[in-house]
Parts: C-alpha cells; sequence; structure tokens
C-alpha cells in the first residue's frame, strides 16, 4: 500500500471506531510515529498532512526535527532519562511520557530557563507490568500534586501501554481503566485532565472506543522503507 492508501484505511476506521462509540470524529487526533523510518519518509509524511509526529529517543529525532522542526508538532513517546530532558524540552511539543518527579524537576528546570511551559501525560502502567515503565494507578493523584510545584509543567492527560494482544479486545480493560482514572481524578481537580494518549497499531480502535484522544501510529500508517 502507498501512503495516502494506509491514511485512507487508518481515517476509515477511526471513524468506524468513532461512530460505534458515539464519539466526534475531530476529537480523536493522530500521532504519526516516524522512528522506523528516514528522515526523507518522515518529509513525506508530514507533507501528505501528518503534521503530529512521534519518536521515542533524540539521537533519532535530531536530523528529522532540525529538518522540518516548523512543519509539524513533535510528540516524544519514548521512556525519558532525566539528564535528557535538556535536549527535549523546548523542541518537543508533547511529551507522553512523565512518570517520576526527578523527571518533573529536569523538564521544570529547563522549562524555566526557556520561559516556556511543557504540555505532559502521565505515564500510567495500568496493566502492572514489570517491563512497563510508569506510574500504578494509585501514586498518580499523588505525583499530580506535586506537580503543582512545578509551574512550566503543565499536565494535560494520561497516557498508558496496553500489553500486545493477538486479539486487540483483550486491551480494552487497560483501556477502560485509564479513562475510569482520569475521569476520577477530574472530580476533584479545578483544571481538568483532558485528554487520554492510548492505543497503537495493534489496539487503536479498542483505544478509541474507550475514549483515546491521541492514537499513536507506526508502521500501520508510516509503512516501511521502500513503500
Amino acid at each position: 500500500m502507498t501512503l495516502l492508501q494506509r491514511m485512507e484505511e487508518v481515517e476509515r476506521r477511526i471513524a468506524a471506531a468513532c461512530e460505534r462509540s458515539g464519539r466526534r470524529r475531530e476529537d480523536v487526533h493522530v500521532v504519526a510515529v516516524t522512528k522506523y523510518v528516514s528522515l526523507d519518509m518522515t518529509g513525506r509524511v508530514i507533507r501528505a498532512g501528518l503534521t503530529h509526529i512521534g519518536e521515542n529517543r533524540w539521537h533519532h529525532a535530531e536530523s528529522k526535527w532540525n529538518e522540518f522542526r516548523n512543519e509539524a508538532s513533535w510528540h516524544f513517546i519514548g521512556s525519558l532519562q532525566s539528564k535528557k530532558a535538556k535536549d527535549l524540552v523546548g523542541k518537543f511539543d508533547y511529551i507522553h511520557s512523565l512518570d517520576r518527579v526527578s523527571l518533573a524537576e529536569a523538564i521544570e528546570k529547563q522549562a524555566q530557563a526557556l520561559d516556556i511551559t511543557v504540555r505532559c501525560f502521565i505515564q500510567v502502567n495500568v496493566s502492572g507490568e514489570q517491563s512497563k515503565h510508569g506510574l500504578a494507578p494509585n501514586e498518580v493523584k499523588p505525583f499530580l500534586d506535586k506537580l503543582s510545584q512545578y509551574p512550566h509543567i503543565e499536565p494535560i492527560g494520561l497516557m498508558t501501554m496496553a500489553p500486545y494482544e493477538a486479539e486487540p479486545e483483550e486491551t480494552r480493560p487497560v483501556f477502560r481503566s485509564l479513562r475510569q482514572l482520569r475521569n476520577e481524578l477530574n472530580e476533584t481537580r479545578s483544571i481538568p485532565l483532558q485528554h487520554l494518549s492510548m492505543g497503537m497499531s495493534n489496539d487503536f480502535e479498542v483505544a478509541i472506543e474507550e475514549g483515546a484522544s491521541w492514537v499513536r501510529l507506526g508502521s500501520i500508517l508510516v509503512g516501511q522503507e521502500g513503500d
């Protein structure tokens, strides 16, 4: 399939998932994950109209960001070491993986120096897998309370990664739990967490049905080199 054919197919599936769940299509946003494709392919993706770009390592993203910095919104979707925050803050518009105080401190320090506010998703390990990063669900509220001390960080939502399942339907409890957690947190927050970053190529339709506002799509959307 060509890039445009993949985009059309993904769009059809997103629209159908929204219709099934009674959601508005405009409330679901796509991050095109370009971490496995070249500078040239990333340019093709952006020119095709996919202008939210996701990368998970700065040394892979640097050349792409330098080339296309003003043509896209940049999402950092990987695990982030505190010492690497200085490389990303001011370049990436969204960080999807805030999950500890030391990282919040590093982001705040750099954002304060640049006089900017960084939009962050709090990463939650809903499934409890030891291989995954993120806070346990019961740690999220105290962490959010702590973030009030960092005025240059704007928590806009929650992020999670579901276990890979051969049958996507089996991921539904993970996504539902994240939505329920967000809703519970918002009952006590003056500024609500609006967004849920959840769902990837294997399970994005289930995630949308359960309330995802951002889905992170790699090869199913941007393809492989040579396409």
